[in-house]
């Protein structure tokens, strides 16, 4: 290692900070001061060697192939028509309550996401069937919009889950075990938000009118409705955790079983089937730029030794394990007022994992500590996508002012 590569690591870091200030395009922020600090480590040819192969070896990943059979299943969701149904469903149940509807915006929220995986789809998605429905019974726009960015967090924290799938290939981990994982704090942040919406529109009863309660006829018809949605859901996950299939080839039967629902159902059109194959190709083709970037800065570091002197330093902190898994918690809270939380997990996962492995968290195992620990960063970056300026909450109040 040449005598100035931690200088250049550094460098690589506030040359990439400055570029996405300056909005430029985050793959293009990680892949310019990766590739010149690449040429200066090493030389030239050596650059273009890795140029050459490094794209190859990415877009060959067979596991890869997961994100986009996922988003698949989650587009197909979208055009058949099954947030209707989610929706309708969980205001049948808890719609006659004072903010009900609210809560079943964030009920059906999770719902979608577990056939989704994405949070930005799912907020988008659930706000075009749950927002006008919200307004036309009075509620205010504050309760609305809020509840449905926070709903929306939960399409990375319920499974499937995009960056989770990134995580578990980039430290070699098992997704289906990561999936299980992270169910856990999904369901107890639904139930979290839903306590919080109880809550409030009690104190703020002028945010969220009473709406009348629905004949029990009509409340069975909503949940009989959604059986097939459910019965998808235990298919794929239920084959996974079983063994059954890989987590591959599960995401490839739920794009199946999701397209031939939505054909059932009578929603899912021929121009709904080229509305989801185009926008699962966009997000894949973004998904994988970031990874070029990436991949192309987390080389440099290695060859800077980074991640090596951060986890060696991090280890000999006089600070207790805890300590440091919540500075950690902390920093990804603040990269996320400027990154995505993909961009983040592929930008600092070479740098925190190896400094998070080498900590004694609770007696915990390798696997242990490789698989709890996403669940709380995940948990973070939920957090990130509500209340950054980056974050869901933006989005969400600009699709509601054209719902309006």
């Amino acid at each position: 290692m040449i005598s100035w590569a931690p200088q250049i690591g550094l460098a690589m870091f506030v040359v990439m900070i400055l570029l996405m200030a300056l909005r430029v395009p985050i793959t293009v922020a990680m892949f310019i001061p990766g590739l010149v600090g690449y040429w200066l480590m090493t030389d030239s040819n050596t650059t273009l060697n890795f140029l050459k192969g490094s794209a190859v070896a990415r877009l060959t990943v067979y596991e890869l192939s997961v994100i986009p059979l996922f988003l698949l299943m989650g587009q197909f969701a979208t055009q058949g028509g099954l947030s209707r149904d989610l929706f309708k469903a969980a205001a049948a149940l808890v719609g006659h309550v004072r903010g009900g509807l609210a809560m079943a915006s964030v009920l059906s929220a999770g719902a979608f996401g577990a056939v989704c995986g994405s949070s930005v789809a799912t907020s988008a998605t659930i706000t075009q069937v749950a927002y006008p429905e919200m307004r036309r019974h009075g509620y205010k726009g504050r309760l609305s919009t809020a509840s449905l960015a926070a709903g929306g967090t939960l399409g990375i924290l319920i499974p499937p889950s995009v960056p989770l799938v990134v995580y578990a290939i980039l430290t070699e981990q098992n997704i289906a075990k990561l999936f299980a994982a992270a169910l856990i704090p999904g369901i107890l942040a639904m139930t979290g938000y839903l306590l919080v919406i109880f809550l409030y529109a009690r104190a703020r009863p002028d945010m969220a009118p009473l709406s009348p309660s629905l004949p029990w006829p009509e409340k069975w018809s909503a949940l009989i409705a959604i059986w097939p949605i459910v019965g998808v859901f235990l298919i794929v996950f239920g084959g996974i955790y079983g063994g059954v299939f890989s987590p591959t080839e599960g995401a490839g039967v739920g794009a199946v079983l999701t397209m031939l629902l939505g054909f059932v159902k009578k929603e899912l059109k021929l121009s709904g089937m080229q509305a989801a194959l185009l926008s699962t190709a966009e997000t894949t083709a973004m998904v994988f730029l970031i990874f070029l970037g990436a991949d192309m800065m987390n080389a440099t570091l290695a060859l800077t030794e980074m991640p090596k002197m951060v986890a060696a330093w991090v280890s000999g902190l006089p600070v207790s394990p805890l300590g440091i898994v919540t500075a950690v918690l902390i920093l990804y809270i603040l990269l996320g007022c400027v990154m995505d939380e993909l961009s983040m997990l592929l930008l600092t996962i070479p740098v925190i994992f190896p400094a998070i492995m080498g900590l004694d968290l609770w007696g915990l195992n390798a696997e242990g500590k490789a698989i709890c620990v996403p669940g709380l960063v995940n948990k973070s970056l939920a957090t990130v996508s509500t209340f950054t300026p980056r974050g869901l909450a933006r989005r969400i109040a600009g699709l509601a002012t054209r719902l309006r």
